[in-house]
């Protein structure tokens, strides 16, 4: 084979992955994190409502921290609430279709009973 031949062949490759590379990550989405404050109501309902809301995220692709129970210490600003809840996510378009959906709205009445949600939003990070 002729050696520019080959030189130009292997030029072309390396030059088509380094753009498939970065097509494939522009096409990347940024990861998301959702934030849920509340009080608790009802400890008996919240242990009840926390294994099915915990399968309803995983089931939207979303990972619970298991954050609702554990120490929350404040450190500027306003007064913390004692509860908070967070969940990661691939994207931000998956937390808020999760939190719009029918498995976020059919848990609504066992989230009501254990708790009243404070503020919820999610965070997206960044590229």
């Amino acid at each position: 084979m002729n050696a520019r031949y080959l030189m130009t062949l292997l030029a072309g490759v390396a030059i088509g992955a380094i753009g498939l590379q970065g097509l494939h990550a522009q096409g990347a989405k940024q990861k998301a994190y959702s934030v849920s404050e509340f009080e608790i109501l009802d400890k008996s309902a919240q242990a009840a409502y926390l294994p099915a809301a915990r399968k309803a995220v995983e089931a939207a692709h979303g990972r619970p921290l298991r954050t609702s129970n554990g120490r929350v210490v404040q450190i500027d600003g306003a007064p913390a609430l004692k509860n908070v809840a967070i969940s990661e996510w691939d994207s931000l378009d998956d937390a808020v279709a999760f939190y719009k959906s029918k498995a976020s709205t059919d848990l609504a009445p066992q989230r009501d009973k254990a708790v009243k949600t404070t503020r919820r939003y999610v965070v997206e990070t960044e590229k």
